[in-house]
């Protein structure tokens, strides 16, 4: 069954293993993250729950979601996701999440928003090769040809220079080195999309 949390990116830092292995680690803080709808085939044609994570204030919610929150007796939420595949008679509406549903060695898949790294070329955007950097070459970082003469236009799908990042990435089957109870901490292996203070959603893997 898929188990699933809501956090924040803190940073990365690194952790030793007990046979003394330097392990590099991203740290999630994962507050308590409250169960708000339970969704099942007779209402809405599918089975998920649906997670909120973070309060936000009064004035920055409105009356349709005041009364969605209500009904979990919380306050509204800064970022609320579904977790479709889940146990749902392991949860109620209210419930809080914590980390203790992860434990060390599970794997996960993490996504996020990436960093957003504005408008770039296409060697840097797509990962193209550069044109001979001779002195009389006068081709080396362009986009390459733009296709038959014909059709007098580009075709779509061309890979061109344009806003490069900012999109939803899913960094798959990465492990859980820690899990801090305490603090509300997950240390997961390796680099999770999104800058510091990002919003992530942990779930565990698909392809585990």
């Amino acid at each position: 069954m898929t188990k699933g949390i809501l956090g924040r990116k803190i940073g990365m830092t690194q952790v030793f293993a007990e046979n003394g292995d330097l392990i590099p680690v991203t740290v999630v803080e994962a507050a308590a993250n409250v169960v708000l709808q339970k969704k099942s085939v007779d209402t809405d044609g599918y089975e998920a729950i649906q997670i909120g994570f973070e309060d936000k204030r009064d004035k920055l919610s409105n009356k349709p979601e005041k009364g969605h929150v209500a009904k979990a007796n919380t306050a509204p939420k800064r970022f609320v996701r579904e977790f479709r595949g889940a146990d749902l008679g392991q949860y109620e509406v209210g419930q809080e999440v914590k980390v203790d549903i992860f434990a060390e060695g599970d794997t996960v898949d993490v996504t996020g928003i990436s960093k957003g790294k504005g408008f770039q070329g296409a060697i840097k955007r797509h990962g193209q090769s550069r044109g001979p950097m001779a002195h009389g070459s006068r081709y080396h970082r362009r986009p390459g040809s733009m296709g038959p003469v014909a059709p007098n236009r580009v075709f779509k799908g061309k890979l061109l220079p344009g806003r490069m990042g900012g999109e939803q990435v899913t960094v798959q089957n990465l492990e859980i080195v820690k899990v801090d109870v305490e603090r509300n901490l997950l240390l997961i292996k390796g680099n999770v999309p999104g800058a510091r203070k990002a919003l992530v959603k942990i779930k565990s893997a698909v392809k585990a």
